[in-house]
């Protein structure tokens, strides 16, 4: 069968006619021994050492004794870089699909984290670049560092554990992954999907500080930030303190001005209205609305006594018709009425007759009259 993995240990004795090797799965714990004949390992003995690559073709052998499982192999092939871009581009457009480089899982960095979780190696330059940057920038942030391998068969393993560790601290704002420039190989840690799924899954902002600006791991897609170098990452996640001073400076500049000038044009506007006559003197307008009240009250009652006395004069000359044409006015002449027993009015003679008496009503009274004729 064929089995790939990492070299870990490689054991060449001067003389001795068999090679042992120790092949580890770079994400995973797991190794296993190799052996060969000088001559199988000596086609590759030039490319190939400890750290490298491989694809061994072998046969699996069982030592009873010890229980022990090892590999017999018959080949030995470096896994060449064009072939390891390659798989990495498969893994990349197989993660692409599953959406964890999406935009909209990025999550947003904090303006001023109070606590930046660190992975790094221990005593790297890219550790003393973040530490050193970030508390230029902003004298008083803490860091929560975490020191691991950053190559080897130990990198994937430790890291993915470390980021595992800082995301469970409620009290991280932000995750940076650092490591310094190197080579293809040296980088393959951070393309591992083991690592890219752990970012992916965590809650707390993780941003990609890998190697330098041309270096492009797979965990530059899956993090929420990528910084082309360690310096770049300190510069991104923290703020400068003088810069933000500059910037309140300029803000609370910005604010008196504009207070300044509202104060100003409220002003103008409070001067120009206590110019206005209406404030200036302000009973102007009550006396002017008084006049006038008056005169429209003197209108009125001349307009009233006009026409009470029009009114008054009518009446006078109504009465007066009413009592000329009264019929008390034409009794007052001397005329008489005469009405029968029913009371009708006598207009005829021929209404009465012989002997029927009369009532004769006359101006001071009434009296009885009888016809004879």
């Amino acid at each position: 069968m064929w089995v790939e993995g990492q070299i870990t240990q490689l054991s060449r004795r001067p003389g001795a006619g068999v090679v042992f090797l120790t092949l580890r799965d770079p994400s995973y714990d797991i190794s296993v021994g190799v052996t060969c004949y000088r001559q199988v390992f000596d086609a590759v003995a030039d490319v190939v050492s400890e750290g490298a690559r491989v694809v061994v073709h072998c046969k699996p052998e069982w030592y009873a004794p010890r229980g022990q499982l090892s590999l017999r192999a018959a080949e030995i092939r470096p896994v060449g870089v064009g072939e390891l871009l390659a798989r990495l581009e498969q893994l990349k457009k197989a993660l692409a699909r599953e959406g964890l480089f999406a935009p909209e899982r990025k999550k947003p960095l904090p303006f001023l984290p109070q606590l930046i979780g660190l992975v790094c190696g221990r005593a790297s330059a890219a550790e003393r670049d973040v530490l050193e940057n970030a508390r230029h920038r902003w004298p008083a942030v803490r860091f929560e560092v975490r020191n691991v391998a950053v190559q080897g068969v130990h990198a994937v393993p430790q890291v993915v554990q470390a980021v595992k560790e800082l995301d469970a601290l409620d009290e991280v704002d932000v995750i940076i992954v650092a490591r310094g420039g190197g080579s293809v190989e040296d980088l393959l840690p951070f393309s591992d999907e083991q690592l890219v799924r752990a970012v992916a899954s965590c809650r707390t902002p993780v941003v990609s500080a890998i190697g330098h600006e041309p270096d492009n791991p797979l965990l530059d897609h899956v993090a929420d930030l990528r910084a082309s170098t360690p310096t770049d990452a300190a510069k991104k996640v923290v703020p400068d303190v003088g810069e933000e001073y500059e910037r309140v400076r300029m803000l609370r500049d910005r604010a008196r001005r504009c207070v300044r000038a509202l104060v100003d044009r409220e002003e103008r506007g409070l001067s120009q209205a206590l110019s206005r006559p209406s404030l200036q003197d302000p009973h102007r307008m009550v006396d002017a609305r008084a006049e006038e009240v008056t005169a429209l009250l003197e209108r009125g009652r001349r307009s009233l006594r006009h026409q009470l006395d029009r009114a008054d004069s009518e009446l006078a000359h109504t009465h007066a018709r009413v009592v000329a044409l009264s019929p008390a006015a034409t009794l007052k002449r001397g005329y008489a009425v005469l009405q029968r027993a029913d009371g009708q009015a006598v207009r005829a003679p021929g209404e009465v007759e012989a002997g029927e008496a009369l009532r004769a009503r006359v101006s001071e009274g009434e009296f009885t009259v009888r016809v004879e004729t």
